[in-house]
């Protein structure tokens, strides 16, 4: 089975540990849910310096091209950061697909109670 990719976007400013404990959470459940789930908050603070506006900028897009080949877009939590509004927008300008993970879990209950 090919899994769609699913940009998973959040407010993940604030305390680290809590913000990747929920990056991982969303990512669990998107998975669960049946897509591939790419979230850069998790693996770009691995080799990008976000406190130099170049590298900060590289991450950016590096991220929106992640985003343009994704199949959808998932929102998740409930504060909307600039990031957030601005993943919202290109991948309304790409005409991608996008949600809430509420949403995502509400369509994989759907598609079980189908099979």
């Amino acid at each position: 089975m090919t899994r769609p990719l699913a940009y998973i976007t959040a407010d993940f400013t604030g305390d680290e540990l809590e913000a990747k404990a929920a990056a991982t959470k969303y990512c669990r459940a998107v998975y669960e849910a049946g897509y591939s789930p790419i979230c850069p908050f998790l693996f770009q603070p691995l080799f990008i310096k976000a406190k130099k506006p170049q590298e900060y900028k590289d991450g950016r897009e590096m991220a929106n091209e992640l985003l343009r080949r994704s199949r959808i877009l998932v929102v998740c939590g409930e504060a909307e950061t600039d990031i957030v509004l601005e993943d919202i927008a290109l991948a309304k300008h790409l005409r991608i697909a996008s949600t809430t993970l509420e949403g995502i879990l509400t369509i994989d209950r759907k598609q079980s109670k189908r099979k």
